[in-house]
């Protein structure tokens, strides 16, 4: 495994620790699809949420949601509609969030979770 998808799976760790802990059940980790990656699917309460999880390191000039430029927006969108298709969940709610993880001042890292991050349509 190279170690740029260590890191990747590391922060994702990290991702899915925070969500779990603030009541999201994960439900699957690192989906690929003909549309591209889903990072991490949970359940929010009612809503299906795919989580779109970013890092950058202290000397990034961008913060981790700004790096999600238009490309990798559409690419996320793309799958995780052959997600809901593949899983026959069209009519399910549903939405695209992102977790951003950067160094912390206080706690090892700083996470925000930004719900409805990506907006399809």
């Amino acid at each position: 495994m190279d170690g740029t998808k260590t890191l990747g799976n590391h922060f994702e760790g990290v991702a899915a620790r925070y969500l779990a802990s603030r009541g999201v059940r994960i439900l699957e980790r690192n989906v690929y699809n003909r549309g591209g990656e889903i990072d991490l699917v949970g359940q929010d309460g009612e809503t299906l949420v795919f989580f779109e999880v970013r890092y950058r390191g202290a000397g990034s000039l961008v913060n981790p949601a700004s790096s999600i430029n238009y490309p990798k927006q559409k690419r996320l969108i793309r799958a995780v509609s052959f997600y809901l298709h593949r899983h026959g969940l069209w009519d399910s709610l549903s939405r695209i969030d992102v977790v951003a993880i950067s160094p912390g001042t206080v706690k090892k890292y700083r996470v925000q979770w930004i719900r409805n991050a990506i907006l399809a349509g």
